[in-house]
């Protein structure tokens, strides 16, 4: 009996040892689904880093461009400045002149008349 039952165990670790079909197909099925996903996840990687570079690209371009609109900015506001200068002085010399032309008609002097 003994001897029977050493047999019957030895087939038992036998038969454990042999993987089903059915299991060895569903593992290889399994194993070819996780590589079709490790597959699209290696393309959605390769996408999203190239949306990644692009969005650097279109950053850097748009720094290069902000900072040129502020240099124009800054240059057309040191201009604006300059014709705010310009025009305070005009506007003094023309009220000037008018001070000065009307203190004369008022002194008395009468304009010369023009030549012919």
């Amino acid at each position: 009996m003994a001897g029977c039952a050493l047999r019957a165990q030895e087939q038992t670790q036998v038969q454990s040892a042999q993987v089903p079909v059915g299991t060895l197909e569903q593992r290889q099925r399994q194993t070819g689904a996780a590589y079709r996903r490790l597959q699209q996840v290696r393309y959605e990687k390769r996408l999203a880093e190239q949306d990644l570079l692009n969005a650097q690209a279109a950053h850097e371009s748009a720094q290069k461009n902000a900072d040129e609109l502020k240099r124009q900015a800054d240059a057309a506001r040191k201009a604006y400045a300059a014709a705010q200068a310009r025009e305070k002085e005009t506007e003094q010399a023309y009220e000037s002149g008018i001070r000065s032309v009307d203190e004369l008609y008022r002194s008395g002097t009468k304009p010369a008349s023009p030549a012919r």
